[in-house]
């Protein structure tokens, strides 16, 4: 009776991971049209979402993770916040840490300003970002918990429509 207890239990977690990688693998929303360019990104912190808008429009919304300590603007190197403010996505890195990374130009010289007053490094390298490289398997399972050092990050499939519809040079909007 026990032995079949445990075989019912190891069946049933077995059928539920399988569902929950399905569930993480399976895509969220439509994909946009090939020739979709934004001219704005918007993130909310507060929602974790990153929108993406043309001429005031928005065109497709994305479920985000961000950094480990989110809450506030990034102060210092270190303290896994993901900055707040109006910051441009100034170049892209296809060969990322993580599947493919689009730049935030954080810090800029209020931000610089700032640490140098107090005394810390300000830090940098901020992206939106895929999955690490090697776990792209977690799929939205990534989204469960803020795990970036104050990064944005999307799916690998939606950081593929991020990097097409995304040109060099587009604001980001930051929002608490």
């Amino acid at each position: 009776m026990k032995r079949k207890r445990l075989t019912l239990i190891a069946a049933v977690l077995a059928a539920a991971s399988g569902g929950v990688l399905a569930w993480a693998g399976r895509p969220d929303a439509p994909h946009l049209p090939s020739e979709t360019r934004a001219d704005m990104v918007v993130v909310d912190k507060r929602a974790r979402t990153l929108t993406l808008f043309r001429g005031g429009e928005a065109l497709r919304s994305y479920p985000v993770s961000l950094g480990g300590d989110p809450v506030g603007h990034k102060r210092r190197e270190g303290d896994e916040r993901t900055p707040e403010g109006r910051y441009v996505l100034d170049y892209r890195n296809p060969a990322s840490a993580a599947h493919r990374s689009l730049h935030v130009s954080y810090p800029d010289s209020a931000d610089v300003a700032r640490a140098r007053a107090e005394g810390v490094p300000p830090g940098g390298m901020i992206m939106v970002h895929g999955i690490v490289n090697g776990l792209g398997w977690l799929g939205r399972l990534h989204r469960l918990w803020d795990w970036t050092d104050g990064c944005i990050a999307v799916t690998n499939a939606e950081m593929d429509e991020l990097w097409r519809a995304v040109p060099d040079g587009t604001p980001i909007e930051i929002r608490p």
